[in-house]
């Protein structure tokens, strides 16, 4: 990590190390430091997923296990294939 790393991470605790500042906020709370807060904005990106039927899963699952492929490029593979009409492997 650093050195501009560890100075930015450790405005509050004032830590020379990661075991430091697990140490400090071990025995602080964030409550007492409210004061040095402040807003941000960021986005949180979560995993996109879909739930299929039991007997679809189970179906896709065994014909992967047949195939070698793993689970989800059979799948993407498939749905590709339907999406645009073209055969792929």
């Amino acid at each position: 990590m650093s050195e501009n790393n560890n100075k930015r991470r450790t405005s509050i605790s004032n830590a020379g190390s990661i075991e430091e500042i697990a140490e400090y906020w071990d025995n602080h709370s964030l409550t007492d430091h409210w004061d040095k807060t402040h807003d941000v904005d960021f986005e949180v990106r979560t995993p996109r997923r879909i739930t299929l039927e039991p007997e679809v899963y189970t179906r896709l699952e065994e014909q992967a296990k047949t195939s070698g492929f793993p689970l989800a490029t059979l799948a993407n593979s498939w749905l590709k294939e339907r999406l645009t009409g073209n055969k792929t492997a």
